[in-house]
């Protein structure tokens, strides 16, 4: 029931997002490591946000379309990503998406981030079930990082 709340909140605050927030920006995106317990390291953007990869997509390609992008909005770039200290930059990548931008991929996953987390620190989407799958914070061996 909580998971499904927190999706239902997650969506409805989609919608108050101002779309600039929302959208990546044209140059290439960094990827960084932060800290925080319980989780330990885990991957954010450039702005501190957490990023997560999704159980339900497959071969590295991106499940989440529609409703579930408006939840989860993938980390898109405008060239090749840059990794942050901490990273293996031989683990970064993009996929194409439906709409030809490029999203980026971390060992393979595509990384989104979740509309909950409001801001640096925010770690609302972890462990979160929903559009077929879980998410999980992503580690900077490229694994999906598991709650207590």
């Amino acid at each position: 029931m909580k998971v499904a709340i927190a999706l239902m909140a997650g969506l409805a605050a989609a919608a108050t997002i101002p779309h600039a927030a929302r959208a990546q920006a044209a140059g290439a995106a960094k990827i960084e490591v932060k800290q925080k317990a319980p989780y330990g390291k885990y991957l954010t953007d450039a702005s501190g946000r957490a990023l997560y990869l999704f159980t339900a997509d497959a071969s590295g390609n991106s499940s989440c379309y529609e409703a579930c992008a408006q939840a989860w909005p993938p980390l898109t770039s405008g060239g090749h990503p840059v990794a942050g200290t901490g990273l293996q930059s031989g683990k970064l990548s993009t996929v194409a998406r439906k709409d030809g931008t490029q999203q980026v991929t971390y060992g393979g996953a595509p990384l989104y981030r979740f509309v909950r987390d409001h801001g640096p620190g925010t770690v609302a989407g972890e462990e979160v079930k929903g559009f077929g799958g879980t998410w999980y914070l992503v580690s900077p061996s490229g694994g999906k990082i598991e709650g207590d």
